[in-house]
């Protein structure tokens, strides 16, 4: 057992890397990162669907559909909550009686995203120091 330190762990078998306080820091500063990321954007079909947007000018609810693998209910809700936070601009048009919706990724919804992938950035590296 290491000597003075209160652990059941041979010292031996103790991980090689920082001293516990030195892992502590890095946990709170992963924890900080975390805790700063956009809840709008981090659910797992919003980010893609603002992924999708922010490499495609432009996408159909169809093509969205396909894309996330999503059911029509499913996806309408997540765009909605995408456009009320003013990420994402929807368009509905009508050809003959079929309607027809676009998505685009609004200036905010890029800026938010540039700021989501900082933050993940940022949380990576806090947990990949040693």
């Amino acid at each position: 057992m290491a000597k003075g330190t209160g652990s059941a762990v041979p010292k031996d078998l103790e991980p090689a890397g920082p001293q516990r306080g030195e892992r502590r820091v890095g946990a709170r500063a992963a924890a900080r990162a975390s805790s700063s990321l956009d809840r709008i954007i981090h659910e797992r079909l919003r980010l893609g669907i603002v992924s999708a947007l922010a490499v495609n000018q432009v996408l159909s609810f169809n093509e969205l559909k396909q894309l996330m693998q999503a059911t029509d209910g499913n996806l309408s809700v997540h765009a909605r909550k995408l456009e009320e936070a003013g990420y994402i601009s929807c368009e509905k048009t009508f050809s003959g009686r079929l309607p027809h919706t676009e998505y685009r990724l609004t200036a905010s919804g890029r800026r938010a995203l540039e700021r989501y992938l900082d933050h993940m950035e940022a949380l990576i590296r806090a947990t990949r120091e040693k």
